[in-house]
């Protein structure tokens, strides 16, 4: 993305073995939710030179992250079926660490993330 600003979820990475950014990891970012309404929202990106992703790739045909999360918070939350802004939306980061170090190079391929966006966050 062309675009210098960052989105409100964003990642580093430094390689444990060197001390030093991990660059160019591919890494997806996947909105965990049982609300059909939601629940295919999925970011790519790759982790810059210095390690990190500051803007994610949105599927084609569907809005960037900062577009798509007040209207996850909106449909998710709002005190729908009980719920209340105060709820948390679980994401994924899932790291492709197979792909950093070589095939077969590494005894864990991917590594995945689970964490925690409150709603009222994402609305405010």
């Amino acid at each position: 993305m062309s675009n210098s600003t960052r989105d409100p979820i964003t990642t580093h990475v430094l390689d444990s073995t060197t001390g030093l950014p991990a660059r160019h990891i591919p890494v997806a970012l996947t909105l965990l939710s049982e609300n059909e309404a939601v629940s295919s929202t999925k970011f790519t990106g790759h982790t810059s030179a210095d390690g990190r992703i500051s803007q994610w790739e949105p599927v084609p045909g569907t809005p960037t992250l900062p577009h798509r999360l007040p209207e996850i918070a909106r449909l998710v939350g709002n005190g729908s079926e009980g719920r209340s802004n105060t709820e948390k939306l679980m994401w994924s980061l899932k790291f492709n660490t197979g792909a950093y170090w070589g095939a077969g190079k590494t005894f864990y391929p991917e590594v995945e993330v689970k964490f925690f966006v409150d709603v009222e966050e994402v609305l405010n």
